[in-house]
């Protein structure tokens, strides 16, 4: 039996407990509901930049449209003008038939790393639950994905700023063009490369809130993975 001295501390503790388990639950409330509003908010970046690189990977279908048209008329040149005796074709559209197949290339790892479209290990991810997928897919985002676009955009912005006339005093002079007769400028197609990461690091910051949600149980970044794979661009 307890001895009335140690009776009165437990009754105190337990006092103590029950007054403390109130408080516990309304903090756990609190902050269930702030963890909660910061991750609305970051899924609606998420859809944002979604919104953003969605008509671009469309547009892209045109672009491939143009790309063997322009191939299509430059192989026929040559041909019938060496038939006829005329120079049909020229540097410039030979120039240009790459050009638009480097644009389409740079612009539309965005759109496929947002439909899950890119090479993936199925073979090790077949039997995972979602949330170990989310949980490989966020660290590898953060890890590998998203330093490879910064350290691309920090390597790649001097070059084209060169190649817009960026002179080593700070002036600025004639931007770079092609060597050959009647070539192109070399500039925008360069500024292409930073445009490119620039638009893949959006997307996988896109992804990484996506990942990070599904990983910390929130249906709403599942329920957009699930939409964005239904659909995959290149297949």
């Amino acid at each position: 039996m307890l001895c009335p001295r140690n009776a009165r501390v437990l009754d105190r503790l337990f006092k103590r407990y029950y007054q403390l388990q109130p408080r516990a639950a309304a903090a756990g409330r609190k902050e269930r509901v702030l963890t909660s509003g910061i991750v609305q908010r970051l899924l609606r970046l998420a859809r944002a930049i979604d919104k953003l690189i969605e008509p671009i990977g469309k547009g892209l279908s045109w672009l491939v449209l143009l790309t063997v048209a322009v191939g299509f008329y430059n192989v026929m040149a040559r041909y019938i003008g060496r038939f006829l005796g005329l120079q049909l074709a020229s540097n410039g559209l030979i120039e240009l038939q790459w050009y638009l197949f480097s644009i389409t290339f740079l612009l539309s790892f965005p759109y496929i790393l947002k439909h899950g479209a890119n090479v993936r290990v199925d073979f090790l991810e077949a039997g995972w639950s979602d949330r170990r997928k989310a949980l490989v897919s966020f660290w590898g985002t953060v890890l590998f994905l998203i330093p490879f676009c910064l350290l691309g955009l920090w390597v790649t912005i001097n070059p084209v700023l060169q190649s817009w006339g960026l002179l080593p005093d700070g002036t600025w002079g004639h931007w770079e063009v092609s060597p050959d007769a009647n070539g192109l400028p070399r500039a925008p197609i360069k500024s292409m490369v930073l445009v490119g990461l620039g638009l893949l690091l959006l997307q996988a910051i896109a992804q990484a809130i996506k990942f990070w949600a599904v990983w910390c149980g929130y249906a709403e970044g599942s329920l957009l993975l699930e939409a964005e794979a239904e659909l995959p661009p290149l297949e």
